[in-house]
């Protein structure tokens, strides 16, 4: 029997992913993994039995194609969502079409991304008429995007290879819905968002990501309805980023650039609709100024602060306020009394309202399960209203709902237990399996824990912690990522390590994320200082990184108002947010920084850990136990041998 015969009728994913099964015969690298076949028939067992599963699936498990697989098999429409459009991307253009050579039938699958990520036709058609360009930068790049329109299939702007960046005439001809006039549109047959939700309609498995899915989840029960088409089984691969993200969308947010977007978008159409006035030019004037006046009150520098006092902020500033909410009012008015208003008024209006709603929620509503904060990040400022426990959400929104949901990581085990993602995200009565990684860590890996260093919240930590990684890094001959729990920390650090090594040096900051990954693959025996963006999703397998430094216990910082609140609200409830909380979060985030080092077979490396609380606190067992099996040690000549072997 041929591998393409095999896979028709009944064919179960042990004869696919046994030793000798289809698999075996059509990868060019295939190696028999245990863990892989074990998470196969678990999701095919929840799909057919219409039950939840948590898989926790070490590194080198092969676990992308050990749910795609039984997904594939099922007959099930499921969706697929991930962490990242980088594996987006790895799962629809490599995955998938690896499978589709060995199957008989065409897989039916789509590949779905935000509206910003597509070209709007009819934004592009208008923009040929109207002067919305500025400058010959955009000129240059809204011509590349002309001639691509013409023959893109689906209009994603990822296909664009000649399309800078950093270009802002993309987002003058985008998919974003704030204009969108839906049917009534034009090119509606022709839209790009309209074939993507007709391949969504007719593919099997739809391929999204965590933010996407969850942007869907939270319009469902809206006015709008969501933009995904009803699905049986949903798998989350990277589950442990879904607390945060479903907390972004089950929120509010206002911001500075909303209001300034509103006004922009309404006088451009007003000059392209002919429906323009000196009135609407003061409404649109108003509407500006007590919106720059009523965000100028929280100047308080960049980073993000819970927003205490609303009712004192009320009390004192009622008057900008409702100034603004007057300006918002009298804004809707005027576009409701246009004689003939062009379709596009209707989404403006649209906007208008949920712009009032909105902060009239942020600062006035009384519901204590929200944590109301604002945030400055350069010259716009955000104004936040979170939902502090997404557990009852997702369970009433996605668990009680949907058949079968699927979630799984390298990382959702907290010293072997799943009690903490189960409870964080509202799911009960799961099935759970915890598929060890591929790898030998006692071979491979050194676990270095510098014990002899001051306690990390000391002032003499940093020295002492930088003379450490001097050392470490002389013994590693560079090859290492040095992990920072802080940008202060990162920098001081590099200040310090930089000018005694002779290796040389990249910094996060200076530089695009993917192009100091780039480098430090290129350049030899370099050292990369980063922050906890760089401890998940990275993937430098091979002797270029043979060292991961860790500087502290990556604790989430208290100060932050999401955590502050879930601290909190742990607290009010009887329970212990230190142990509760924020060490099973810790030790998720540990085990993420800790997974960039060991990522095939022939890895071999030093995992170093700075913070001596991991082995002289209780709690460090957690952390430990959280671990795959490190051989663990303290002592410098340990890590110089298994560096000179």
């Amino acid at each position: 029997m041929s591998a393409r015969e095999e896979v028709t009728g009944q064919m179960s994913v042990r004869q696919f992913f046994s030793r000798h099964g289809l698999l075996s015969r059509c990868h060019p690298n295939y190696e028999f993994r245990p863990g892989q076949l074990e998470m196969a028939e678990a999701v095919a067992a929840a799909l057919e039995e219409r039950r939840h599963l948590v898989v926790e699936a070490g590194t080198g498990t092969g676990k992308t194609l050990a749910y795609l697989v039984p997904a594939l098999l099922s007959g099930r429409k499921i969706v697929v969502s991930t962490g990242t459009k980088n594996l987006q991307e790895q799962l629809f253009f490599k995955d998938v079409p690896f499978l589709q050579q060995h199957f008989p039938r065409p897989l039916q699958v789509c590949y779905l991304k935000g509206r910003s990520n597509y070209a709007c036709r009819q934004k592009i058609y208008d923009a040929e008429k109207e002067p919305i360009l500025e400058g010959l930068q955009e000129v240059a790049d809204f011509q590349i995007i002309r001639e691509w329109e013409k023959t893109s299939e689906f209009g994603d702007r990822a296909e664009i290879r000649t399309l800078p960046e950093s270009s802002t005439a993309w987002a003058k001809v985008d998919a974003r819905g704030e204009m969108c006039t839906g049917q009534k549109c034009p090119q509606f047959e022709r839209c790009f968002i309209t074939l993507m939700h007709q391949r969504a309609q007719q593919s099997d498995i739809l391929v999204v990501n965590h933010h996407l899915f969850f942007a869907d989840l939270a319009l469902k029960d809206g006015e709008y309805g969501g933009v995904l088409p009803d699905y049986h089984a949903v798998v989350f691969d990277e589950a442990h980023e879904i607390e945060d993200v479903a907390g972004q969308y089950f929120g509010i947010s206002i911001s500075s650039y909303r209001f300034e977007e509103l006004k922009r978008d309404i006088g451009r159409l007003a000059r392209q609709k002919k429906f323009g006035s000196k009135e609407l030019d003061r409404v649109l004037e108003r509407l500006g100024e007590m919106s720059a006046a009523f965000f100028a009150l929280f100047d308080y520098g960049d980073g993000r602060a819970a927003f205490h006092g609303r009712e004192a902020f009320l009390e004192t500033h009622e008057g900008e306020y409702r100034d603004l909410q007057a300006a918002l009012e009298l804004t809707g008015s005027h576009l409701k009394l246009l004689k003939t208003p062009p379709d596009e008024v209707g989404p403006l209006l649209r906007r208008t309202r949920e712009l009032s709603e909105g902060l009239a929620f942020v600062l006035e509503s009384t519901d204590h399960s929200y944590v109301y904060w604002a945030e400055r990040r350069g010259r716009g400022c955000f104004l936040q209203a979170t939902p502090i426990d997404v557990a009852p959400i997702l369970a009433a929104k996605l668990f009680e709902r949907v058949d079968t949901v699927i979630l799984t990581s390298a990382t959702l085990a907290v010293a072997g237990s799943f009690d903490f993602v189960e409870k964080r995200l509202g799911l009960r009565y799961a099935r759970s399996l915890i598929v060890p990684g591929h790898f030998d860590y006692h071979k491979q890996a050194v676990l270095y824990v510098a014990g002899h260093l001051p306690d990390p919240r000391s002032p003499a930590f940093l020295k002492a912690a930088s003379e450490e990684v001097v050392r470490i890094l002389e013994l590693s001959r560079g090859r290492a990522f040095v992990l920072c729990t802080s940008y202060q920390q990162m920098r001081q650090m590099y200040d310090r390590v930089s000018l005694e090594i002779e290796y040389p040096t990249l910094l996060q900051g200076t530089g695009p994320r993917s192009a100091l990954l780039d480098e430090f693959r290129s350049t030899p025996h370099c050292v990369l200082f980063a922050t906890s963006s760089f401890w998940q999703g990275v993937d430098v397998p091979g002797e270029q990184l043979s060292c991961v430094i860790i500087d502290k216990l990556p604790f989430a910082v208290p100060r932050d108002p999401i955590v502050e609140a879930r601290i909190r609200n742990i607290r009010e409830e009887g329970g212990n947010p230190f142990y509760d909380y924020q060490v099973p979060q810790a030790a998720i985030a540990l085990k993420q920084g800790f997974g960039r080092l060991i990522r095939s077979r022939t890895d071999r490396g030093v995992l170093a850990i700075l913070d001596n609380r991991i082995a002289r606190q209780r709690y460090g067992q957690v952390f430990l136990d959280s671990l795959p099996n490190y051989r663990v040690s303290s002592d410098l000549l340990e890590v110089e041998k298994f560096f000179d072997v």
